[in-house]
């Protein structure tokens, strides 16, 4: 009992665009996010008591040790120092680490910490399609810092913003639905979460958007990738940090505030797609790490899905909620919240950094009663990586002694990655597929991720043909066949109809 894990402190920082003083960059939103979750200490001085720092690695500044820099900056001394890797589902990650190690006593407490600084307020800045890589330097170690084959980036596949519209258009395709239909059932569940963003007081925006505003092109709202608009898109340019302070049970007796209900941390999972790349998938409407990730966390809470009273999915993009809800066994007719901040295209979506707003606005929630028990959810790249949280006024049934230990060595999840041919000739059939659009709306190119005859993978562009665009935004075409040829000039397949 001494060893559960409980919430202890937690905050949220947003710095506004329009902002007079200095802005911080992310280690002073760190600093400040820090500083914030000890004032729901009793006594915030142990905040320069930690045992444990914990920093969700910025994307959009380079820190090359940031958990000891903050640590000397917040005047603690902490025995453990640890940083992330690249991913959406770092926080989550982190607090299932944190977690085990304050339950086998390893640790009495820990700081888990991260932050974003995307906006550029000089009148000279050069804006950029994609900045969310922008503060990783190019010496970086680590094999996670892409999410697509060199092979996919030839075919235009490289950002979140043009790979997660094929998740998309596969849903789809299964739907049976016509595309104005479906696109106003998604345009209504992100209109949902507009709305929630529109209320939370650490939100970047701040307007309910309707269905039609959401998925209607125009000035305001351009293509980016079929068949999402811009604001389908997470939200990627602002100022945001967030901290959570977790402690054993017995240290935070000593911290507690009697107007709080206390949040206890019941169980987290973390899982890895076998298929890492979209190249490797052999279904783009599911996802089994997802499923995974969240079944361990069921399993170890001693909980089931009934038991759970509200969600925070996590939402870069329309399809993420979809699958989510598919994996997890989240009927259309549930009514209960599938988030919680508004999610990345209106909360904002800073980095790797957005699954830590929503564990302390979970937090927070609890503690002031108004929610009992919640899930949250987290990925990282194209549905490869996915870490899940669930919190409770309720004090766990188990330990959680072994989870991080037990995710290190049973990660991977899911069947092996399909074969691919990349050089393929003759008949294939489409699986999904994407217009990637330019800034002035037009369209510039079509990704078509298919089968060959052989069952293998194959990756090719069509025609730049405004026929071929029409067909393909305006009726389904998974399941269609197209004749493969390889172009020697462009050096790419070409689909041909």
């Amino acid at each position: 009992m001494e060893r559960d894990v409980v919430v202890a402190g937690w905050s949220q920082i947003t710095q506004p665009k329009q902002i007079e003083k200095p802005a911080k960059d992310p280690m002073g939103l760190m600093v400040q996010a820090s500083l914030s979750a000890a004032q729901k200490l009793a006594d915030p001085t142990a905040l320069t008591r930690i045992d444990g720092v914990m920093v969700v690695r910025s994307l959009s500044a380079h820190y090359p040790n940031p958990a000891a820099e903050l640590a000397s900056l917040i005047k603690a001394s902490p025995k453990f120092t640890h940083v992330s890797k690249i991913g959406g589902n770092s926080p989550q990650t982190l607090v299932n680490k944190a977690a085990a190690m304050i339950a086998r006593n390893e640790l009495d407490s820990v700081l888990v910490v991260g932050a974003e600084a995307y906006v550029q307020r000089s009148k000279n800045f050069q804006q950029e399609e994609s900045a969310l890589l922008r503060g990783i330097p190019k010496d970086y170690p680590g094999n996670d810092i892409t999410g697509s084959t060199r092979f996919e980036n030839l075919y235009g596949i490289e950002h979140p913003m043009q790979g997660f519209p094929l998740f998309e258009t596969a849903l789809w395709a299964a739907s049976g639905m016509d595309l104005p239909a479906y696109l106003h059932k998604i345009g209504s569940m992100w209109s949902s979460f507009s709305k929630v963003a529109a209320a939370h007081p650490h939100s970047w925006s701040k307007e309910n958007k309707t269905p039609e505003q959401i998925i209607t092109q125009g000035p305001h709202n351009r293509p980016i990738a079929f068949p999402y608009t811009k604001f389908m898109n997470s939200f990627v340019t602002v100022d945001q940090g967030a901290a959570v302070i977790l402690m054993s049970r017995g240290a935070a007796k000593k911290h507690h505030k009697p107007s709080q209900q206390t949040v206890y941390f019941l169980g987290g999972g973390y899982s890895e797609d076998s298929q890492r790349f979209m190249i490797e998938k052999s279904d783009f409407t599911a996802s089994p790490p997802l499923e995974s990730a969240v079944k361990k966390t069921l399993d170890r809470s001693g909980l089931s899905l009934s038991d759970i009273d509200c969600f925070d999915l996590y939402s870069c993009f329309p399809c993420a909620v979809s699958i989510a809800k598919k994996m997890i066994g989240i009927d259309d007719k549930d009514s209960r919240p599938l988030t919680l901040t508004g999610g990345l295209g209106f909360f904002g979506g800073p980095g790797n950094n957005y699954n830590l707003h929503a564990i302390a606005t979970l937090a927070g929630l609890i503690a002031l009663g108004k929610q009992k028990t919640g899930l949250v959810t987290a990925l990282g790249w194209f549905m490869h990586k996915h870490a899940a949280g669930i919190y409770s006024s309720t004090p766990p049934k188990n330990t959680l002694e072994t989870i991080d230990l037990e995710d290190q060595k049973n990660y991977l999840t899911g069947p092996p990655p399909v074969e691919i041919d990349d050089h393929p000739a003759g008949v294939g059939t489409i699986e999904t597929y994407t217009i990637v659009h330019a800034k002035d709306q037009s369209p510039s190119y079509a990704v078509l991720y298919g089968r060959t005859a052989r069952g293998h993978r194959f990756i090719a562009q069509t025609l730049s043909d405004p026929e071929v665009f029409q067909q393909l935004s305006s009726q389904s075409m998974v399941g269609e066949s197209v004749t493969l040829r390889f172009d020697r000039e462009r050096k790419l397949t070409l689909a041909l109809f």
